[in-house]
């Protein structure tokens, strides 16, 4: 199984505020649909609460400590419960948020890297990530549209 991370991050590395995405990009939320349709995605509570519902054509594994049902969804209490549901799987995706995807980085084969080449104001972070250990396997950058306000570039490393 490879185990993938897919994260919009901006420059320096906030993912959110306030359990809530700082961008609007449609270019990025389409990216992000092609490469998870059809697969698990795997996240934690809070970002599923600011999503507010399982998303669609994707199996959801939603991690929490809290003893609770998720319509819609299988809830498990770690990253290796998660993982252990998916074993026959090909390729599953980590979804966010910070403290997910902090307790993953380390089994992650490839990160699927939006940067948002603007400086914001957060307070949930994506982890630093050890040039040294990962290698860049495609790049694609993007100025800003009609649609799409901020210039971004989508990028894959691999381990």
């Amino acid at each position: 199984m490879n185990i993938s991370i897919v994260v919009a991050i901006s420059e320096n590395h906030v993912i959110g505020k306030d359990n809530k995405l700082l961008w609007y990009l449609p270019n990025d939320l389409k990216h992000f649909k092609e490469i998870t349709s059809g697969h698990t995605v795997i996240m934690g509570r809070k970002t599923y609460e600011s999503v507010g519902k399982p998303l669609p054509r994707r199996r959801n594994i939603i991690i929490t400590r809290q003893a609770i049902s998720i319509e819609g969804c299988e809830v498990v209490n770690s990253i290796e419960a998660a993982l252990a549901l998916c074993a026959d799987e090909e390729e599953v995706f980590i979804v966010g948020g910070a403290e997910i995807y902090k307790q993953s980085m380390h089994l992650t084969d490839r990160i699927y890297l939006t940067i948002v080449h603007k400086v914001y104001d957060g307070d949930s972070f994506f982890p630093e990530i050890n040039k040294s250990e990962w290698r860049e396997v495609s790049r694609e950058d993007h100025q800003p549209d009609e649609k799409n306000a901020i210039p971004y570039s989508f990028i894959t490393l691999e381990r």
